[in-house]
């Protein structure tokens, strides 16, 4: 791959992936980067962490969605950072030099400061994460059945989800949803009806992106699933056995964490200006200021190519829109005929945005058109299903999503990992909580907090 001058990508999701594709006919060599070996359809993450989905059904090896393209290689790497003066993207154990760099290796949690808290409050950014929530969802069931105290059963059927976006709303939907409609009929001394489904947003309204009569069109289907939903209750604690709102301390065993997200910490080996969630303050044609062959892209980006000057948010078709954009442009150039000064400039075309609160409930807000209830539901389904990488994904999301709509059954409901909780022989009274039962248990197990 040194005939032509090189691309380098780092990242295999929305942008990458767009910039890798839309670069195909280019001639240029491109070589895409990604410390994991698979795309992940991030929108439907929650999905996989409430037992809807399995991740096979919303991830494709990056190597597979690329094979045909011959300009494009992919190797499994860990970049570490960049240095733009001799050009090279540093990796663990070596260097890649490039002609031109795309950045696109998205964002993680934000725990504002407070990262002592991202082992008792999971989020969901990607299939790792997805199935960590997943394990602790129905372990939390699996706990309560054999609790023989009531106080100890509510704190083990409750879950507060910290924040009121998209995935913080879409969460804690899901999960009222398995508890009312999934599982009752799987055990026996609980009722899983009966779960509490605590919703916490430090605005005084959910989804903030959206119109406020969608946010409160949400508010009210949640409620109407018998989810809890708080408004200006914003998170100052989190501890093993609930978060702390203000001054008072909320009890919950199960905590989620949809409050915030932070840029990869990549941007900083640049050397340039990043705001407050560590995104590169881009030039408005996506270059890094003083190194105009770098181009970041996605959520590491901080761009004003909004209408009007606005910030582009930080969502898939943006990260698309924008890689395309880069790529537009290294195409040109490296052809000898770059873009004019005028057509340089990213422009964000929003195409709308879409949330999803259970079976037959979302709101859509498409230009200053907005919808709610199950033509939203049918909208936000048939966006997202179009918007998988292969058939094979979209196939199978669209034969789960159908069986779970005339069965309300979630097929994808595995502990996976090792879990260890001790159970009451079959028939007998459920031991104390805190001590061992009789029976078979092993004199090794403890109880899951």
């Amino acid at each position: 791959m040194m005939d032509r001058r090189r691309v380098v990508i780092v990242g295999g999701g929305f942008g990458g992936l767009a910039a890798a594709r839309a670069l195909a006919r280019a001639p240029v060599d491109v070589l895409l980067l990604d410390r994991k070996n698979h795309h992940t359809f991030q929108p439907l993450l929650y999905q996989v962490a409430t037992a809807a989905l399995s991740p096979a059904d919303i991830a494709s090896p990056i190597r597979h969605i690329l094979y045909r393209q011959k300009n494009c290689r992919v190797a499994l790497a860990s970049v570490t950072g960049v240095d733009v003066t001799r050009k090279v993207v540093q990796l663990e154990g070596g260097e890649i030099p490039y002609d031109w760099l795309i950045l696109a290796a998205g964002a993680t949690h934000s725990y504002f400061g407070r990262e002592d808290w991202s082992t008792l409050a999971p989020g969901l950014k990607s299939v790792e994460d997805a199935t960590t929530i997943r394990t602790r969802l129905l372990l939390a069931f699996e706990d309560a059945e054999y609790e023989v105290g009531e106080e100890a059963r509510r704190a083990a059927l409750t879950f507060a989800v910290v924040g009121g976006g998209p995935t913080g709303v879409e969460l804690a939907g899901a999960i009222k949803e398995i508890a009312a409609s999934s599982i009752p009929a799987d055990f026996r001394n609980i009722d899983t009806k009966t779960a509490r489904v605590l919703l916490l947003q430090g605005g005084d309204r959910l989804l903030p992106a959206f119109d406020p009569s969608l946010g409160d069109r949400a508010r009210r289907d949640l409620e109407s699933l018998g989810v809890e939903v708080r408004l200006g209750a914003r998170v100052t604690g989190v501890a093993d056995g609930g978060v702390t709102v203000g001054d008072e301390f909320v009890p919950a065993r199960n905590i989620l964490w949809a409050a915030g997200v932070q840029a990869n910490p990549l941007g900083k080996s640049l050397g340039v200006p990043l705001d407050r969630s560590g995104r590169v303050s881009v030039a408005p044609d996506l270059t890094v200021p003083g190194a105009p062959a770098v181009y970041v892209i996605g959520d590491m980006a901080a761009s004003n190519g909004a209408k009007g000057g606005m910030p582009v948010p930080g969502v898939a078709p943006a990260a698309i829109q924008m890689g395309r954009h880069a790529a537009r442009l290294i195409a040109a150039e490296a052809r000898g005929t770059p873009a004019a000064a005028a057509d340089r400039a990213f422009a964000y075309r929003d195409k709308g945005s879409l949330a999803t609160i259970g079976r037959w409930r979302a709101v859509a807000q498409i230009g200053g058109l907005k919808f709610a209830g199950p033509f939203a539901w049918l909208l936000w389904a048939v966006v997202h299903v179009a918007s998988l990488v292969n058939f094979r994904n979209r196939f199978a999301v669209l034969m789960n999503w159908f069986w779970q709509l005339i069965t309300a059954s979630r097929g994808a409901r595995l502990i996976t990992g090792d879990p260890r909780l001790p159970c009451a022989v079959p028939g007998e009274r459920p031991a104390p909580s805190g001590s061992l039962p009789s029976g078979d248990a092993r004199p090794d197990q403890e109880r899951l907090r």
